[in-house]
């Protein structure tokens, strides 16, 4: 039987792993919350004592360290993994979604570290700024236009229009380039043509029409496919084919290192179908503290490569601290979800007054029968239900309950709850955790 997690009050115990900013220490402190920071990455096993040790509510961390089913079992007090980043493939979030765990990230805070490394690129690459480095290290004095662009009136594509990709694309735009964008998210289409950026239906179109073509795109699809491998060799000879014959043809990848394979990319430069690329994300990337690394693209010089460093500024990284202490205490205070990788751009909750200052929070299956089993024990106690909110995530048979209530629901109707629960839907994970936040006297 699958135990749900109860908690009753602010959540007061945070681990942090991966040596986020130490802004985000300060920020727990600051809303009562015990913080343990671990400065080294740890192992499986010493992760799991770790948490067996420190039990804690929240645990934060970056983008190694994986998280799964098992490591979730072994924290039964945790109720949110809070990323440090926004990359939220780290985390198994099914398996943290059925033993009733959110998971948070941070789509916004470095989004102008991110996107300013990308203008620098392609400004770079048509310029090919690397190879005169090189060349004037060797003592050559190579002054010649060949080769080399302005980037007003170039075309880039954008392949993925997220927050990040907005950004870029608007940089861009001031730079006087145009703006093409591909996206399968009909949000994402709806706000870039409303940019009146043009969009292109398929990968395959924004390559070819692209003089610089750059990745945005997430793990996995907004329908839950991987992107491991999204970008075949074939695409990749597709960059600038519509364009003149002259085009930079720049690769730019500050995204995921599997959407490409190296050798296809390698193919595809060594074709002088792509002439520059410059990539800062790689499928095998080093463990933390580790130096020394097999780099796929070393002997390739016409392949830029930094490690991983497009959100490593000074200030980028405080802003993301801030920013997950902030949505830490809205979590533990008033059980407000902010920022929930189950629900991006959405925002979860309520309003308390005096007469209701109790927050009743429910995480449970979307199976039929569970909102019924929470609303009859409000009901059955006789309490005042005076506002309340609702949200599914359906790709992950989850939803999300908030009611502001007269006075918090007693232990013996809580069980109840989760009783009647499974009783009416049959599964013993109908209620996935619970918890209760007075803001009486706050």
């Amino acid at each position: 039987m699958m135990n749900t997690r109860i908690h009753r009050g602010p959540l007061s115990r945070a681990i942090i792993f991966e040596n986020p900013d130490p802004v985000l220490d300060q920020g727990l402190r600051d809303c009562g919350i015990e913080v343990v920071r671990i400065e080294r990455t740890p192992g499986r096993s010493e992760l799991l004592e770790l948490l067996d040790q420190h039990r804690p509510h929240l645990l934060f961390k970056r983008s190694r360290l994986q998280i799964d089913g098992d490591v979730l079992d072994r924290a039964p007090d945790l109720f949110a993994v809070m990323l440090c980043c926004i990359g939220d493939d780290s985390v198994d979030k099914q398996a943290a979604a059925e033993r009733g765990v959110l998971v948070h990230n941070d789509p916004r805070s470095n989004g102008r570290s991110v996107a300013e490394l990308v203008i620098g690129q392609m400004l770079m690459g048509a310029r090919r700024i690397p190879q005169a480095w090189s060349e004037m290290r060797e003592g050559r004095w190579e002054k010649s236009n060949l080769g080399r662009f302005e980037i007003k009136g170039r075309t880039v594509g954008i392949f993925g229009l997220g927050s990040i990709g907005k950004m870029v694309a608007r940089m861009a735009e001031g730079l006087g380039m145009q703006v093409l964008f591909h996206d399968t998210d009909e949000v994402a289409v709806g706000v870039g043509e409303a940019m009146e950026w043009e969009f292109m239906a398929t990968p395959r179109e924004l390559f070819a029409n692209s003089d610089v073509v750059t990745l945005h795109v997430s793990a996995e699809d907004h329908r839950g496919r991987l992107n491991q491998g999204l970008l075949d060799r074939d695409l990749l000879l597709q960059l600038g084919q519509l364009r003149d014959s002259d085009s930079p043809r720049l690769f730019i990848n500050l995204s995921r290192g599997f959407l490409v394979k190296p050798e296809d990319l390698r193919f595809a430069v060594a074709q002088d179908a792509i002439r520059q690329a410059f990539i800062d994300v790689f499928p095998d990337e080093p463990e933390q503290g580790q130096k020394i690394w097999s780099n796929p693209f070393v002997d390739e010089p016409r392949i830029q490569c930094t490690p991983h460093i497009g959100a490593a500024t000074r200030e980028a990284q405080p802003r993301i601290g801030q920013k997950m202490a902030r949505t830490a205490a809205l979590l533990s205070n008033s059980a407000t979800v902010e920022d929930c990788v189950y629900a991006p751009r959405r925002r979860i909750d309520v309003a308390s007054t005096a007469e209701a200052p109790h927050i009743l929070a429910v995480l449970h299956a979307d199976a039929r029968g569970t909102k019924k089993a929470v609303d009859d024990a409000i009901f059955e106690a006789g309490v005042d239900n005076l506002q309340s909110a609702h949200r599914d995530f359906p790709r992950y048979g989850l939803a999300y309950d908030l009611s502001v209530l007269s006075r918090p629901l007693s232990d013996a109707e809580v069980q109840g709850m989760i009783s009647e629960a499974r009783r009416l839907t049959g599964r013993e994970d109908a209620i996935r955790a619970i918890r209760q936040v007075s803001l009486r006297g706050r």
